[in-house]
């Protein structure tokens, strides 16, 4: 009888390990504002400047990234993007806990305290991703160009199914699809599987440019690339994608990337 306390706590520390596990390793949040009116664009962009990226910080997140799609992108005007490394998952409660605790100002008020008829965005779509087994940091690029004219790009793949999706992560990681982006100079700055999303399942990821022409130069190169020329033609990943959104995107003024 004695041993009981002793197998339960044997028992709870072995969960209490799996779970740590769990949680170790890269993460993504990605949070996309989707607006109505340049008015909610300023009082977003506002709380973000003001607000949000300082909580961040204070939560140990060195580097978030604010990005908007460019004036050519359909989107133009009606998204911002957020992204927010995360070294484990329970950073997504630090930052809320700091984010309750800051001293709100004019610009924050504005936001936090908007009126029912008057919200400050149409809505905000969450997303959780746990980083690609060959890019399992996030990279920070640094241009020598203005910001206003750097490119971030964003991809979506989907699939149409839970065993076709995961194809294609095969076929990024394992498959050299990934090495190829890298070996281009594409920047890339993360590669993720969506763990909880609107569009499941998918995959995104996010390359970077100096400019706009280098964007077009390294996805002509890409789509000549003998690896690429292999992998399309592999029938093993055939199909693996049923769905592709894409959004091009300058970093604001005070994105940390």
């Amino acid at each position: 009888m004695k041993s009981k306390p002793i197998l339960s706590a044997a028992v709870f520390i072995i969960a209490l390990f799996s779970f740590s596990q769990l949680l170790a390793g890269n993460y993504y949040q990605i949070k996309v504002y989707s607006l109505d009116n340049p008015s909610q664009e300023e009082r977003i962009d506002n709380y973000l400047k003001s607000t949000f990226l300082k909580a961040a910080h204070e939560a140990g997140i060195d580097n978030v990234g604010v990005f908007k799609p460019i004036e050519t992108d359909p989107d133009y005007g009606k998204k911002i993007f957020v992204l927010i490394p995360l070294n484990d998952l329970s950073e997504i409660e630090k930052i809320e806990d700091q984010l309750s605790r800051i001293e709100l100002n004019s610009e924050s008020a504005d936001y936090i305290n908007a009126a029912h008829d008057n919200p400050p965005f149409k809505r905000v779509e969450t997303t959780i991703l746990k980083a690609f087994s060959e890019m399992p940091n996030y990279h920070k690029p640094a241009f020598d160009t203005p910001k206003q004219e750097q490119i971030f790009q964003i991809r979506s793949y989907e699939g149409a199914t839970e065993k076709l999706y995961q194809k294609k992560v095969e076929m990024f990681n394992e498959g050299g699809e990934l090495a190829i982006f890298k070996d281009l100079g594409f920047n890339p700055v993360f590669f993720g599987e969506v763990l909880a999303g609107a569009n499941m399942p998918n995959l995104i990821y996010m390359t970077s440019f100096k400019n706009i022409d280098s964007n077009k130069e390294l996805w002509e190169a890409f789509g000549v690339h003998p690896k690429w020329e292999e992998l399309k033609n592999d029938k093993a990943y055939a199909n693996t994608v049923s769905h592709i959104d894409n959004w091009l995107c300058h970093p604001t003024a005070y994105s940390d990337f």
